[in-house]
């Protein structure tokens, strides 16, 4: 593909964390500063084409253009949990999106996914941590598949509570992402019953 069109090409969410990823790497060498990365950072996750990287990382990249894979609209209409110098917690119920992006800078992200259902087979959750943590709490009965990379920090399952085995062709949620100086946690729990109302008693 010619390098002007591929510039002008719209970027996904996980073109944005490989450039995000670059950063956290070079910050991490001594190259920048955290305060450039929190600006470069900023500019990242508003970039709209791949043009818009080029500023970001020009002083970082040896040589030719920035090499990115593109994922195509992977992440187009899935939901999102950000937590930026701040604390984040999402219950969800009922039918979880296919996909799911939840960051966390310098901050912390809890998604309780209990009283969820998984429709579609599985779900895929990207989680970035930077300096920060995301925590994703899931039922029992969910099968995982969690494959992410810890830099200078930790990506994976937690301690399990609980005694249920996900059964043969259960839903499978899906964890990718990275953690660097941070963590990316799932933990198994058990399902919580709904409290009942009380009204009408006295």
């Amino acid at each position: 593909m010619p390098e002007s069109k591929r510039s002008a090409m719209r970027v996904a969410d996980s073109d944005r964390e490989n450039v995000a990823r670059l950063l956290c790497e070079a910050m991490g060498a001594g190259r920048i500063t955290a305060a450039e990365l929190e600006t470069r950072l900023d500019a990242v996750y508003a970039a709209r084409t791949f043009a818009d990287f080029e500023p970001v990382v020009a002083d970082l990249s040896s040589g030719g253009p920035l090499a990115l894979a593109h994922d195509g609209d992977e992440e187009q209409g899935g939901r999102r949990s950000f937590a930026v110098m701040s604390a984040t917690t999402r219950r969800f119920a009922g039918p979880l999106p296919s996909n799911h992006v939840s960051r966390a800078f310098w901050g912390s992200v809890r998604l309780d996914l209990r009283q969820a259902r998984i429709a579609a087979g599985s779900c895929t959750i990207r989680a970035v941590a930077v300096m920060g943590g995301v925590k994703i709490v899931v039922p029992e009965d969910f099968a995982l598949d969690v494959r992410g990379i810890g830099l200078m920090g930790g990506f994976g399952t937690g301690r399990r509570t609980g005694r249920r085995q996900p059964t043969t062709g259960a839903p499978v949620l899906r964890v990718t992402g990275f953690a660097w100086w941070g963590s990316v946690k799932v933990i198994r729990r058990p399902v919580e019953p709904r409290r009942r109302s009380v009204r009408g008693r006295g």
